[in-house]
C-alpha cells in the first residue's frame, strides 16, 4: 500500500461476515473511507452478534480492501447484560495488548465505537499508547444512560456515578466524538467533549427512486386497506407500542398495522393486541433477499423510541424508510431528533397523546388520493438523498477526519 495514505485502525466488536445492523454501517463505513484513499485496519471478534456460540475460521483477510484481523473471543452470551460486560472486558484488554505488542503498527486515527459496551474507557489507554494517533469515538448507543433508562441502574447509584466518571474521562481523551442526531449531541454536551460531529447513520437498502410497491406483498399485508402501516425491524427495550395502538383502535378497519419485527420485546408486543384489535397483525421477520419487497408494500412506516431513550440511541428504521421514499409515524418524544426531522422536513407525523384524532385525520386524508402518495414518497426519498445518504455522511466522515489530521 501507499506510505503515503492516512492509516485508520477500527476497533469494533462485530465486522463483516456479521448482519447486526452496526456491523454492517461500520464496515460500510471502512469500505468508503478506503475508496476514499485512507488505509483501513478492522480488529473485530472472531464471533458474530446473534451466533456467538460459532467461530469465523479466518483469522486475518481482506474484504472490499479492508484488513480485517479477528481477536479470539469466549462464547459468552452477548445477549446478557453481564455476557455483554465480560466480552467487553476481554475485548479491550485484547486490544490493548495487541497494540502494546504491535509497536511498529502506528495509525494516523483511532476509531472506536460502542460496541463492546464502554470502550471510550479504553480511550485513555490508546492515547497513551500511540500519543500520534487522533483519537474518535463514534457514539451509536449512550451508556450508562441507557442502562438507567432500561431499569438496571439507577442514576442516583454511587455505581452510575462512578461508571459516568470512567466515560468523562474517556470522552475528555477524544479528539473528535461523533454523534448520531441532536438529541444525542445535547446528552454529551453534559460531559468533558472537546470536538463533536452530528454524522447520521443511513439506509442499508438504497434505491436511486422510491421504491415502486410490491402488490404481491402489499396484499398479503394489508388485504384491501387504503392506509398501510408498517413496523419493520428490531423491537426491543427502547421502543414502544401503546400509543400507536390506541391510533390503531381509532382508525379502526379504515387502515391496517402490520407488525414484522424481532427483538426482546416481541412477545409483550403481541400480548397487547386484543380480540378488537382486527387491524393490527404480526408477520414474520422479513430476510435479507426480501427486504425490498417488504419496505415497498406500506404507505407509511412506523417508528418508535420510549421518552426516557431520547438522546440515548436514534433508531436506524427512521433512514430506512425515507430511503425506500415512505413518510414515517413516530410515537416518540417532541424534544429527539427524529421528531425535529419529520417537522423540520415534512416526511411524517410525531404521535402523542394529544394529538391522536388529529393525526388519524390527516392519515386518512394522506391515504384518500394515490397522487398525495406518490407526491409524499418522492419527497421523502428527496430528503433522504440530500441530507441522509451514505455518500453524503461518508463524505462528511472522510472530510471530518482529514481536518483533524491538520
Amino acid at each position: 500500500m501507499d506510505s503515503n495514505r492516512y492509516k485508520i485502525l477500527v476497533l469494533y466488536h462485530y465486522y463483516r461476515p456479521d448482519d447486526v445492523v452496526s456491523a454492517i454501517q461500520m464496515a460500510e463505513l471502512c469500505e468508503g473511507l478506503t475508496s476514499r484513499g485512507w488505509e483501513v485496519e478492522v480488529w473485530s471478534a472472531n464471533r458474530s452478534c446473534h451466533q456467538g456460540e460459532s467461530s469465523y475460521a479466518i483469522p486475518s483477510e481482506f474484504l472490499q480492501g479492508v484488513s480485517v484481523r479477528r481477536v479470539w473471543r469466549p462464547s459468552w452470551r452477548q445477549h446478557s447484560f453481564p455476557g455483554r460486560i465480560a466480552n467487553s472486558v476481554w475485548m479491550q484488554t485484547a486490544w490493548f495488548w495487541r497494540l502494546l505488542t504491535s509497536s511498529g503498527y502506528r495509525p494516523d486515527v483511532i476509531l472506536t465505537g460502542t460496541d463492546p459496551l464502554f470502550t471510550v474507557w479504553l480511550t485513555p489507554f490508546l492515547k497513551w499508547l500511540r500519543p500520534q494517533a487522533k483519537q474518535v469515538h463514534w457514539c451509536f448507543d449512550l451508556y450508562p444512560e441507557a442502562a438507567a433508562a432500561d431499569g438496571i441502574i439507577k442514576e442516583r447509584n454511587a455505581l452510575f456515578r462512578l461508571v459516568k466518571g470512567f466515560m468523562n474521562r474517556g470522552y475528555g481523551k477524544c479528539d473528535l466524538v461523533v454523534n448520531i442526531g441532536s438529541c444525542m449531541r445535547e446528552r454529551l454536551e453534559g460531559y468533558n467533549v472537546k470536538k463533536s460531529a452530528t454524522l447520521t447513520p443511513w439506509a442499508l437498502e438504497e434505491s436511486q427512486t422510491p421504491l415502486f410497491m410490491n402488490q404481491a406483498e402489499r396484499m398479503s399485508l394489508f388485504g384491501d386497506s387504503e392506509l398501510g402501516l408498517l413496523y419493520s425491524g428490531n423491537f426491543g427495550r427502547a421502543h414502544d407500542f401503546k400509543l400507536t395502538f390506541k391510533l390503531a383502535r381509532w382508525m379502526g378497519d379504515k387502515a391496517g398495522f402490520v407488525y414484522g419485527v424481532r427483538g426482546s420485546r416481541l412477545n409483550e408486543l403481541k400480548k397487547a393486541v386484543t380480540l378488537e384489535d382486527a387491524n393490527i397483525r404480526f408477520v414474520d421477520f422479513a430476510p435479507t433477499e426480501r427486504l425490498s419487497a417488504r419496505l415497498s408494500a406500506p404507505d407509511v412506516h412506523m417508528v418508535s423510541l420510549r421518552p426516557e431513550w431520547t438522546g440515548m440511541v436514534v433508531p436506524s428504521k427512521f433512514f430506512g424508510a425515507l430511503a425506500a421514499g415512505r413518510p414515517i409515524l413516530f410515537e416518540g418524544s417532541l424534544d429527539s431528533s427524529l421528531a425535529r426531522w419529520i417537522g423540520e422536513y415534512k416526511v411524517g407525523w410525531v404521535l402523542n397523546p394529544d394529538n391522536l384524532e388529529k393525526t388519524a385525520s390527516e392519515l386518512l386524508w394522506f391515504s384518500g388520493s394515490q397522487n398525495q402518495k406518490n407526491e409524499m414518497f418522492r419527497h421523502c426519498h428527496e430528503i433522504y438523498q440530500t441530507h441522509f445518504s451514505k455518500t453524503n455522511v461518508i463524505d462528511q466522515w472522510n472530510s471530518e477526519l482529514r481536518t483533524l489530521l491538520g
